[in-house]
Formats: C-alpha cells, structure tokens, sequence
C-alpha cells in the first residue's frame, strides 16, 4: 500500500465502516472504527439535539483524539497502513449543522488545537448515497437510536 493513512467518510449509513473493515482486512491494515457503542450522548442526541449536541460532539472529537493519538504513537509491525471510518475534518462539518453559532465557536477553538496535533490523511475516499438508500441502511442496521434520524438532518449532513 503507498499510502500510509486512509480515512473513509461519507453520510450516516454510506458504507464507510463497511468499505474501510475491508480495505484493512484485504491489504492487512490497521483499522481505527468510530468508537460510537459506548459513547452515553448519542442516544440523547436523537431524543433532544439542542441539549446535547455540544456534549456529543466534544466527546467525539476527544475520543477520535485519543484514539489517533494511541495508534500514531506505537509502530504496528504488522500493518504498513491505517484506514479510519471517519475523517477527523468532518467533526467540523457535523458540528457546524448541530451546534449553535456560540457553542460552534467554542468548538471549533478546541478543535483546531486538536487538529493540528494529530496525523492527516494521505487519501480520503467518500462514499455517496442518495437519501433513500442511506435511510434504506440505517433501518436494515438496526440501532434503535439512529431510526428516528430524519431525511432532512441526513440532506443538511450531505449539502456541507
């Protein structure tokens, strides 16, 4: 692989996490996943976004920080490449439609000191569907909380 860092990006339900499980199992890279299972605010997102947009997006924002930080920072004798399903760039972007204009303000403070810390990608593929395909695989996934996820949240998300 000539590349050394990949990321894969596209809307909710694009097929990134898919595209990206494969590349690295394929090419025997080292695969960094959005760390979403566990994160307490996503659930809440969807159930009230104003109150708690800013708390998801810092915790993303630090959790992809540490997370690239942690596999940057140790060789892997074992992969010669990194293949992310997110692009750390696009946090900008979701934060930019979810966080009011003052709490963006402050995000985006936060986010270019982390930004400049951290590795770039050499290549960024993005993974277009349309509204009703995205909407066809958030349903065909399953997770409870995302089926709520409307088709103007997802056209906002794609127009940025």
């Amino acid at each position: 692989m000539i590349y050394k860092f990949i990321s894969i990006e596209g809307n909710i339900g694009a097929g990134k996490t898919t595209l990206a499980s494969l590349l690295a199992e394929e090419y025997h890279g080292q695969l960094i996943l959005e760390a979403f299972e566990d994160n307490p605010y996503l659930p809440k997102f969807y159930e009230d976004n104003g109150k708690y947009a800013l708390q998801l997006e810092m915790s993303f924002l630090i959790e992809r920080y540490q997370q690239l930080t942690r596999i940057f920072s140790e060789p892997n004798i074992f992969s010669n490449f990194t293949v992310t399903d997110y692009m750390l760039k696009k946090c900008l972007l979701f934060s930019k439609v979810n966080l009011s204009k003052q709490e963006y303000k402050l995000y985006k403070h936060f986010f270019d000191q982390i930004y400049k810390k951290l590795p770039k990608p050499e290549i960024i593929f993005y993974l277009h569907a349309d509204t009703d395909q995205l909407m066809r695989n958030i349903k065909k996934r399953g997770r409870e909380y995302e089926q709520s996820i409307s088709r103007i949240y997802l056209n906002r998300l794609e127009k940025m």
